[in-house]
């Protein structure tokens, strides 16, 4: 058994399996979730984990080389955006439209129970070396 990090089997897995460029959306409880990615969702009731706790949790994990938010989490979720602003390099805000276009090229998708607005980024996996 693993003494810490990500405990989660299937989550553990898929981070794995995860190499430079591809691409991890962390999402929020009520983001569209297209075909296509492997999906971990990890919501248990709402709020639970929270978006900041799982993102955190994903950052101590991988190599992040950037991120891509939805410019509307200014307005309506300040607290989001500056949890994004201060932990995510090189992130880019596109409108919300394009980044559930977007999701569909991600390899992985964690959904957290998050249930403010625009709590999602799709972050860019990096290297080590």
């Amino acid at each position: 058994m693993k003494r810490s990090g990500i405990l989660n089997r299937h989550l553990a897995g898929a981070l794995a399996e995860l190499g430079h460029g591809d691409g991890v959306l962390v999402c929020d409880a009520g983001m569209p979730i297209p075909d296509g990615p492997r999906v971990v969702d990890l919501a248990f009731r709402a709020g639970v984990p929270s978006f900041a706790e799982v993102l955190d949790g994903l950052l101590d994990e991988l190599v992040v080389e950037g991120g891509t938010a939805a410019t509307e989490v200014h307005a309506a979720n300040p607290a989001a955006a500056g949890l994004l602003a201060e932990r995510v390099p090189d992130l880019a805000h596109v409108p919300h439209a394009d980044l559930k276009r977007l999701t569909s090229e991600a390899r992985l998708v964690v959904r957290t129970g998050e249930a403010s607005p625009y709590a999602n980024v799709l972050l860019r996996c990096g290297v080590f070396f």
